[in-house]
């Protein structure tokens, strides 16, 4: 059997399995995320069966399924709904760095990892997974809900520090000078900030160089679009995933409307491999050693994380339920920690252990993290002594940040 036909069967098993997954997940109520994150691993390396022959096609699937959930994320705001965000939680945002940070350093320095593994560790702590949470919000239906645009704001704002981190973990792993480290960091923020106000200010010309009447060239365009610029940010050391979100702002009116029916069948298709390619590099026995330190760490960075979300969402005004979404939806980490934990290792700065603890503390976080979001309100509510509603989420877009809160009960 020829490698390309070894790799047809194995993705018709993946997507086969990740209908089955998907279905059960509909079927109890919850994100499908934790069960595609434990498929994954049930059939990579060191799992029940090794799927070897997708991890090409695996890969850049992954990439374009987490360009595609925050394109997507995106097109569900405008600039000025962005930058009011960002204005309004910025505080938050330091905090947020300063509470999620801490955590990582500390467990590095106690194993004697020295500082460079203390700056990876932070950076794998700090930073929540964009993909994983832009997902569950579209999965539970929350991405019209009041405290929505805070958990946005909190996100853009630690992509952005990202900006500013890895070009200089990136110096300090290579031995580069302070002046090129922050050189590099100019760059980044620079070309964010262009970015940023070509959305504000030349968004209809966005939406009318991507627009079409034809389906079949305006999915083409839009695509190409988002790949592109997504590239582009990842070239000039910015996350592809800011930059995908970043386009996502530009469009506005009837074309970002068109875009979100056109894109949800391919968004679902590659955000579910980016779950699944997760879960097949996560070798199960790299993960009883470190799972002690992992827990410890998942259990901290859940606290700090929810919160950050209480805090940040009580200060837009929002209710108790309000606030414990806020926070559970922080929770989740995912692509970027592991990007870190990979230039590190790949570098030869720090012990191979720091991989398995990072893997680990990341798998945990993306599981617990979307069950947490689901049963958060549930919980709340029985803990007051109340009774859970039944009642449907608000569709998507239904608030604006800038004016007085949708009619009804504060929650």
């Amino acid at each position: 059997m020829n490698d390309t036909t070894l790799s047809l069967i194995q993705l018709g098993i993946v997507f086969f399995g990740l209908g089955v997954l998907g279905r059960l997940a509909g079927m109890i109520g919850m994100s499908p995320v934790p069960l595609y994150l434990l498929g994954g691993l049930a059939f990579g390396h060191g799992g029940l069966i090794d799927f070897g022959g997708i991890e090409d096609f695996g890969h850049i699937a992954s990439e374009i399924g987490v360009v595609l959930l925050l394109l997507m994320l995106g097109l569900e705001y405008t600039a000025k709904e962005l930058v009011t965000g960002l204005k309004q939680s910025w505080l938050p945002g330091v905090v947020d760095l300063v509470l999620n940070m801490a955590p990582g350093a500390a467990v590095a320095l106690l194993l004697g990892w020295g500082p460079v593994g203390a700056l990876v560790m932070a950076g794998i702590t700090y930073i929540s997974s964009s993909g994983i949470i832009a997902k569950v919000l579209g999965d539970l239906g929350r991405l019209g809900n009041r405290e929505t645009p805070v958990i946005l704001s909190i996100l853009v704002i630690e992509d952005l520090a990202m900006a500013a981190y890895l070009p200089v973990l990136t110096a300090v792993l290579s031995g580069v000078s302070i002046a090129g480290g922050m050189t590099a960091v100019g760059i980044a923020l620079a070309a964010v900030t262009v970015v940023l106000v070509l959305a504000l200010r030349f968004g209809h010309v966005v939406s009318a160089i991507i627009d079409s009447p034809d389906r079949e060239t305006f999915l083409l365009k839009l695509l190409g679009a988002a790949l592109l610029i997504a590239g582009l940010a990842s070239a000039m050391q910015v996350s592809a995933a800011v930059g995908a979100f970043l386009l996502g702002i530009a469009i506005s009116g009837a074309t970002a409307n068109n875009a979100t029916r056109v894109l949800e069948p391919l968004r679902d298709l590659f955000a579910a491999m980016f779950f699944v390619v997760f879960g097949l590099n996560t070798n199960p026995a790299s993960i009883p050693p470190v799972l002690g330190f992992a827990l410890l760490l998942a259990f901290v960075t859940s606290v700090t994380k929810i919160g950050t979300g209480w805090w940040a969402a009580s200060r837009q005004g929002i209710g108790r339920l309000g606030r414990a979404r806020a926070g559970a939806a922080l929770i989740a980490r995912g692509e970027f920690s592991i990007v870190i934990a990979g230039l590190a290792v790949a570098a030869g700065s720090v012990p191979n252990e720091l991989a398995a603890l990072a893997t680990t503390y990341v798998l945990i976080m993306a599981v617990f993290g979307p069950v947490a979001a689901r049963y958060v309100e549930p919980l709340v509510i029985l803990f007051q002594g109340g009774s859970v509603p039944t009642a449907t989420p608000r569709p998507a877009r239904d608030f604006t940040p800038d004016s007085a809160p949708p009619a009804g009960p504060e929650l």
